[in-house]
């Protein structure tokens, strides 16, 4: 009896500290990664020579996306076998790898619809993992549907590409914001119910599970992102 009262004293409050800790840790983590992105891509905006040499080269271009795959795909699967460092690494490589591949919207979209779009795409990021976090009802199955509804999305996007339906692709451009702005919440509420779960303390397994979930948001962050600029940007 001594010993379980000694527990929800000292134990419970150390977890919660904890927790917070590690949830401060998935939004810092993203932010970094995102300031990543942006200031590659800006940079490289203003290297128009080295931007031709990867966007006329095909074959350079898809190597790129296929090593952000790759980078995603190793580090999701293998995360918990490699060390923190590793990981960050591999986080903070494929943030800048993005970037690279990104910098071709500013020659696409003017510099102020862009940054426009960015606030908007905070905005709604905000609310949603606001949303997230908050809301009491499990949404599991709201993330399953949205699973489901994002492979059909990137099937028809692949379909699209040789049929070129441009009502189709706008179609396509409202139903990726609703996917994204849904998984935003889904996403939120499950990072934090796994770090309910294990994050009784902070140490390298928790901050590896801190990073997935960095890495998570990130990604619903940029996608939002893209898909909202397809709307909201300028052409130049």
């Amino acid at each position: 009896m001594e010993q379980e009262r000694f527990y929800d004293t000292y134990a419970a409050p150390a977890r919660s500290s904890a927790f917070a800790a590690l949830m401060k840790n998935v939004y810092l983590w993203m932010t970094l990664g995102l300031a990543m992105t942006g200031m590659t891509a800006y940079w490289l905006s203003g290297n128009l020579g080295f931007m031709q040499t990867i966007f006329q080269s095909s074959g350079l271009f898809f190597g790129l996306i296929i090593a952000e795959l790759a980078l995603v795909w190793i580090l999701s699967a293998n995360i918990m076998r490699m060390s923190f460092p590793v990981a960050g690494v591999m986080f903070a490589a494929y943030a800048i790898l993005n970037g690279v591949t990104m910098s071709f919207i500013f020659l696409a979209y003017t510099a102020t619809s862009i940054a426009t779009t960015f606030f908007v795409t905070a905005g709604t990021f905000g609310a949603m993992t606001i949303v997230g976090y908050t809301v009491k009802k499990d949404l599991s199955a709201v993330g399953r549907f949205l699973f489901m509804a994002l492979i059909g999305l990137i099937i028809a996007t692949i379909v699209n590409i040789f049929v070129a339906s441009s009502v189709l692709s706008w179609a396509l451009t409202y139903i990726g914001v609703l996917i994204f702005v849904g998984l935003t919440a889904y996403d939120t509420q499950k990072i934090k119910q796994m770090l309910m779960m294990y994050g009784d303390d902070v140490h390298e397994g928790t901050m590896k599970l801190a990073l997935m979930g960095s890495l998570t948001l990130y990604l619903d962050f940029i996608n939002l992102f893209l898909y909202l600029l397809r709307i909201f940007g300028d052409r130049r």
